[in-house]
């Protein structure tokens, strides 16, 4: 990777925290376009994902991971290493938490313990972000900001509302001021490196999410078939598998005369032409592959 330009504050953040506490949120906010994909459900980021913030005087590198969670299958599994190893290597770690959700006594004990856990071997600062803080009274956030404050020696704590960017430039102020004086890392017009395909990928694994239910979003994977860019008439074409893991998953995926599929095709070419800036002709179809889930060799395929 090619450094340039003169010194600016500049480094890597890795942004890390159960699943949807709105980590891809903040990251999309904070670099003004959609680069990781956000459903309601948990678990919907599946890679480290990156994006590039830049300012006059700095460069954060944010990284972007999957939630933090005990893990049984083979795919959760990898989902957790991944975002395990983004906490080396990095100049500082942003943890987040969705203060919105019920958290009994008990379970707060839980998850400081876990908290603690988590970041044992991290030499960096940490900063906590307690987010959806709009969704709290005044009195309950002070009390919340209190007790994590015990659960692990925080350089900071920041209340935030990532979905309306309340609170996120004093937070983004604050990792600047952490980072050190370098180089930019990537050009300023470059906002991740995830190649297109990958992103592409998302897109239609995001509607998938969005425009199904039960357990459909977590049995499955995009694999991108072709992607071919016709200059002369400003056109690509794309054509790309849903992989699903089992034949009954088949019918509620491509949906009666195929309207499931339809809809699920034309909520992402939306997305994609805007990211592309180009016409996109979009081609999906479903094919299986038995508990893909739990297939490392498949999984290596899909890049984790």
């Amino acid at each position: 990777m090619e450094l340039s330009g003169k010194p600016v504050h500049s480094g890597m953040v890795a942004i890390v925290g159960p699943p949807n506490a709105g980590k891809s949120t903040l990251m999309n906010y904070l670099l003004g376009q959609k680069i990781s994909i956000v459903t309601p459900k948990p678990q919907t980021t599946r890679n480290r994902i990156m994006g590039v913030v830049n300012g006059d005087d700095y460069q954060v590198v944010f990284l972007d991971t999957p939630g933090l969670h005990r893990a049984r299958q083979p795919l959760n599994q990898e989902m957790v290493r991944i975002a395990m190893e983004s906490l080396t290597g990095v100049d500082a770690v942003v943890y987040m938490i969705d203060v919105s959700l019920p958290l009994p006594e008990t379970k707060r004990a839980e998850l400081g313990k876990e908290i603690e856990e988590q970041m044992q071997e991290v030499e960096s600062p940490v900063i906590l972000v307690l987010n959806k803080v709009d969704l709290l009274d005044k009195d309950q956030l002070l009390a919340m900001i209190d007790g994590y404050s015990k659960f692990y020696p925080f350089h900071a704590i920041f209340p935030i509302a990532a979905l309306h960017g309340d609170g996120t430039n004093r937070l983004l102020k604050e990792i600047v001021s952490l980072l050190p004086m370098g180089p930019r890392y990537f050009p300023e017009d470059i906002p991740t490196d995830a190649t297109e395909r990958f992103l592409v990928t998302e897109m239609i694994r995001e509607k998938v999410f969005l425009l199904t239910g039960q357990e459909i979003p977590y049995s499955t994977a995009v694999q991108i078939e072709s992607f071919k860019e016709d200059e002369a008439r400003g056109l690509i074409t794309i054509h790309a598998a849903i992989v699903l893991e089992r034949d009954s998953q088949k019918g509620i995926v491509i949906g009666k005369g195929g309207k499931k599929l339809k809809q699920i095709g034309t909520a992402a070419r939306v997305d994609i032409e805007e990211m592309l800036g180009s016409r996109v002709l979009l081609k999906l179809w479903v094919k299986i592959r038995k508990n893909w889930s739990q297939d490392e060799r498949f999984l290596r395929e899909l890049g984790f």
